[in-house]
């Protein structure tokens, strides 16, 4: 299983590759801007997670895994709708991102806690109502 601390690693590492892609798979222009587009929102993600390498920390690990699964079978259409306006290697490299998310996903503990020192702990909400 891969922890949150590994995760994290892989997160920032998914968005480097995304950021150079287009230019060492030569993408074409419709998939390269998405291609960036795709790797500001996963960074966005990535420093909002409550986990080890997150800056800011306010989306739960647990949440960051639901918006991971969705965001993998996003990407299948993507890729299609993609390889129908720049071509079989638009498709084929879509398929291959929403493969590898959909596999971390599915190899990520996402109940382990953040180690070390600045994790924001999680507070339940006040169901009861008692408060002024």
């Amino acid at each position: 299983m891969i922890n949150s601390k590994l995760h994290g690693i892989i997160d920032y590492l998914v968005v480097i590759f995304l950021l150079v892609a287009p230019s060492v798979f030569h993408l074409e222009k419709a998939t390269s801007s998405v291609t960036y587009i795709l790797a500001g929102i996963h960074f966005a993600l990535t420093i909002c997670t409550n986990y080890e390498y997150g800056v800011v920390r306010f989306i739960p690990f647990k949440i960051h895994g639901k918006v991971e699964l969705v965001v993998s079978i996003v990407l299948v259409g993507l890729a299609f709708y993609l390889g129908g306006i720049d071509g079989d290697a638009s498709r084929n490299f879509y398929i291959s991102i929403a493969i590898a998310v959909f596999v971390v996903w599915a190899l990520t503990d996402y109940k382990t806690k953040p180690s070390g020192k600045g994790e924001i702990p999680y507070i339940e909400s006040n169901t009861n109502s008692n408060m002024i």
